[in-house]
């Protein structure tokens, strides 16, 4: 599971001295926490990597974001700051399917359901979700299903 290997990730950085690392791995802590808490009032996934996965997507998705911010503002070291954040929580995540991979998912689910116009690629997006969420960038999997139901 990928919460125990972020367990034994935070005590290996921590016997290390590696104060970035160990500081990062306790914010990943924190939003799964913070996570969990959430999931007691809605509906938890059934799959606990799959929650797990979410909040580290989440959690990349908001650096990369930030670290744009951060370069357009003349900030370098504090978009340095963050990118090295982004290398250990991708430590993490498990394998993203290449571009090719997608595509064959997506051109696979487009035949099921004989998607054939933009007007259903919410069906598309949804089917790509339930069955590649865990190693796939869902908003990279947008532009390319919608590029295909063009």
């Amino acid at each position: 599971m990928i919460r125990d290997d972020i367990k034994a990730a935070l005590v290996t950085a921590m016997k290390a001295g590696d104060k970035p690392k160990t500081a990062t791995i306790r914010l990943i802590q924190a939003a799964i926490k913070n996570r969990d808490i959430e999931a007691r009032t809605g509906k938890a996934p059934d799959d606990d990597d799959l929650l797990v996965t979410e909040v580290l997507q989440k959690m990349v998705k908001q650096r990369r974001e930030s670290i744009d911010l951060y370069v357009k503002g003349g900030r370098q070291e504090l978009a340095d700051i963050e990118a090295a954040e982004v290398i250990v929580i991708e430590d993490f995540l498990p394998q993203q399917m290449s571009e090719a991979e997608t595509a064959a998912a997506i051109d696979a689910i487009k035949a099921e359901l004989s998607a054939s116009s933009v007007k259903d690629m919410g069906r598309v997006m949804a089917t790509l979700k339930e069955r590649h969420a865990a190693n796939l960038d869902m908003s990279k999997a947008s532009a390319l299903v919608k590029a295909a139901l063009s």
